[in-house]
């Protein structure tokens, strides 16, 4: 059995999806966010990190296996579900790595910088200032990556677009992505259009990225 450690407005969104995308069984457990955003404590009693997602996996014979970290979790369900949203060609598995890893990797910690920046009054604007440039520039190789293929990693999607959503959500919903990125943007409006993102959406509850 596996189960979803689910925290509200977070990366575990990802894995509520792939699980769709998969098509595998699957429970969530739901957890709040504590006034000052932070995971609550409940979740240090699945895993010592205490952080959102979680996935736990529980044999038949109740041995369980908690794996954290959104890139590893996406790891682990294409080996359990035989190479399903892996890359399809031995062309296609540097970029489906290098993406896995670019999306927590280099473009979240950038914009969780402007995030801390923009609740600093008058030197908060000034950082945002400086960060922003860098910003642009993975932003507009992502540009360029989509301007030439539908997806990261080929012709289809795969957990690399799964792992990429989050922090390219997160920079249009924070007004971040800008009008100049035709192909972002319809890879946005792509992967929202899917069934399985749908059904993500309606199963994980309210979440404020996807517009």
């Amino acid at each position: 059995m596996l189960i979803v450690h689910h925290l509200n407005n977070s990366r575990s969104q990802r894995i509520v999806w792939m699980l769709e995308e998969l098509g595998l069984d699957y429970e969530i457990r739901r957890y709040r966010r504590n006034s000052d955003m932070s995971a609550p404590k409940e979740l240090k009693a699945i895993h010592p990190l205490g952080k959102s997602p979680i996935l736990e996996d529980i044999s038949a014979d109740g041995q369980r296996t908690a794996v954290v970290e959104t890139g590893a979790i996406c790891d682990y369900l294409v080996e359990r579900a035989n190479g399903r949203l892996g890359p399809d060609h031995a062309s296609d598995r540097i970029l489906y790595r290098q993406f896995l890893h670019y999306a927590e990797g280099s473009v979240m910690p950038i914009l969780l910088a402007m995030l801390v920046a923009s609740k600093i009054p008058i030197m908060g604007r000034a950082a945002i200032k400086r960060v922003q440039p860098m910003l642009d520039t993975h932003l507009d190789f992502v540009e360029s990556q989509l301007a030439s293929r539908q997806w990261f990693a080929g012709e289809r999607i795969t957990a690399a677009d799964i792992m990429m959503s989050f922090p390219l959500e997160a920079a249009r919903a924070r007004g971040r992505l800008g009008s100049a990125r035709p192909f972002t943007t319809a890879w946005l409006d792509r992967i929202h259009a899917r069934p399985a993102y749908i059904t993500a959406l309606e199963k994980g509850g309210p979440y404020a990225f996807a517009t």
